[in-house]
């Protein structure tokens, strides 16, 4: 095996890994994108064979979706770049992996679209800088959280020098109310504001010296991109005006925009002109669009 071939099967295994499922032409873009779709499937088949990957075909008339074994996740479960991720089973039935490669395969559009860009101007943002489902905590109760789609992590390289930035990133295929997803901007308010309780203190007013719990983990609060799919023209606009009704009318939400960038877009206005096009409406009242890090 050359190194080349080395390369992609590690990058492969990875990738699959942190993203749990991607169909053969999402993995030519992430990891081959200047080669033909014969290429990385030469690969794929390859790590096929030696038990590490495998294809379920997801009905009706649906593309393959590719996925690591259990042999597969064993060995790269230990690797220093996905130390702290876990990748549960795909299930080997056709049907459930249709249902659950839906939102999943969304969900890695979006991360191409940041990813093309950033390949185009330059920018530091790789396959592995976009984490799937980032759980945290919005009160002292452990079942009490708010999952992102993912976290993405990008460093844009500007003429005043690198600048780095983090976001929230909510993908929404319309299966949900407008006013589900609007509420979800109270449960960003919430972790924004959120500051545990050390144990053996009774209340938060015992609390000041403690920091909130994002700055654990983020050296600023990321900012929150809402992008929307699968749905028309009055859909979006119906989507857009709900979360901009939530963000003046509810106390949290309207805390959270006035300290936090926010966004919504279209996905495939994302694919089509790149995030960093002016295609984001922001919740903080301009009534511009503008690109996601103008937001």
């Amino acid at each position: 095996m050359t190194t080349t071939d080395t390369t992609f099967a590690q990058q492969a295994i990875a990738v699959l890994f942190q993203h749990r499922m991607a169909t053969l032409a999402q993995l030519g873009q992430l990891l081959s994108p200047e080669r033909s779709l014969e290429w990385p499937r030469k690969k794929m088949n390859q790590l096929r064979a030696q038990g590490l990957a495998d294809l379920v075909k997801a009905p009706p008339g649906g593309a393959g979706v590719w996925h690591l074994t259990d042999y597969g996740r064993q060995v790269a479960a230990d690797w220093p770049e996905l130390r702290g991720r876990t990748c549960p089973p795909v299930a080997a039935d056709p049907l459930a992996v249709r249902l659950r490669a839906a939102h999943t395969l969304t969900v890695l559009r979006a991360h191409l679209a940041f990813l093309a860009e950033a390949r185009t101007r330059g920018d530091e943002y790789g396959v592995l800088d976009w984490i799937p489902e980032v759980l945290h905590k919005v009160t002292d109760h452990h079942q009490d959280a708010v999952i992102a789609d993912a976290l993405l992590r990008y460093t844009a390289n500007t003429p005043e020098g690198r600048v780095q930035y983090r976001a929230f990133v909510e993908v929404d295929r319309a299966t949900m109310s407008s006013e589900r997803l609007a509420a979800k901007l109270i449960a960003y308010a919430r972790f924004l504001d959120y500051t545990p309780v050390p144990p053996g203190r009774r209340s938060a007013a015992q609390n000041q010296s403690t920091m909130p719990m994002w700055q654990r983990f983020y050296p600023k609060y990321p900012r929150v991109l809402f992008v929307i799919t699968n749905c028309g023209e009055q859909g979006l606009r119906h989507r857009i005006e709900d979360l901009k009704s939530m963000a003046g009318a509810h106390p949290l939400a309207a805390h959270l925009v006035r300290k936090v960038p926010v966004g919504v877009a279209r996905l495939e206005d994302l694919e089509a002109y790149g995030p960093g096009a002016a295609v984001w409406t922001a919740l903080d009242g301009r009534s511009q669009p503008c690109g996601w890090t103008e937001l």
